[in-house]
């Protein structure tokens, strides 16, 4: 759960006794909550394990109407991947800058290092990476707006793209950094860690790709 450490109240969905899937407002002081904090790669980012044992919810914490919440918890997963694969976008974009400033000041052999061709091509496949992913968040935020019957397939096709470009643009950016994209004085270590946990968040590029295959042979 995301800063599960710290919340102070949890949506926790669960099967209705009635059939379906609904949802609970459950304070963390309730008897049975406990959380772990878990070790993460982002430091940005914290998650917590949530176990819930023998947790009574009282009526007043149902959230909507009982045994209604599958679609609610769809919408809520598609929003949030869309808004996900826009920072992701973000990151990447943030790794091409980096690894274009430090190949132009980088002196190798008595000149930059991006004259070299395979600096060059690195760069050019982190473009390419960029303005793709761009594209399909930004697709998937105008399906969004506009509440289109495509949602599910916009933001799952975003979210895996742009998970897979954020990492591969972090991971050319350190090998265009060479040793020094290590160390605390470059952000790009940071950048691969990042993108590295945001790839696995609310599902992977798998996933999310079986996702779109579903959609796409039903």
């Amino acid at each position: 759960v995301l800063d599960g450490h710290a919340a102070d109240l949890f949506v926790v969905p669960a099967r209705h006794e009635e059939g379906g899937v609904s949802l609970f407002a459950v304070p963390a002081a309730s008897a049975g909550v406990a959380r772990r904090a878990h070790a993460t790669m982002d430091q940005t980012r914290r998650f917590a394990e949530l176990t819930l044992d023998g947790v009574e919810a009282p009526a007043s914490a149902l959230l909507g109407a009982p045994g209604q919440a599958a679609a609610a918890l769809e919408r809520a997963l598609d929003l949030a991947a869309v808004a996900l694969a826009a920072e992701q976008v973000g990151g990447a974009q943030r790794c091409l800058d980096l690894a274009v400033a430090y190949a132009k000041e980088r002196v190798q052999f008595g000149r930059p290092i991006g004259s070299f061709q395979a600096i060059k091509h690195k760069a050019a496949d982190m473009m390419v990476a960029v303005e793709s992913s761009r594209s399909a968040a930004y697709w998937a935020a105008c399906v969004a707006a506009e509440e289109g019957d495509d949602l599910a397939g916009a933001a799952s096709l975003a979210k895996a793209w742009a998970s897979e470009s954020y990492f591969r643009c972090a991971a050319d950016a350190l090998q265009i950094h060479g040793g020094v994209g290590f160390t605390w004085e470059y952000d790009v270590h940071l950048h691969l860690k990042r993108a590295r946990s945001m790839e696995a968040f609310l599902g992977t590029p798998a996933w999310h790709r079986e996702r779109v295959a579903s959609k796409v042979l039903a």
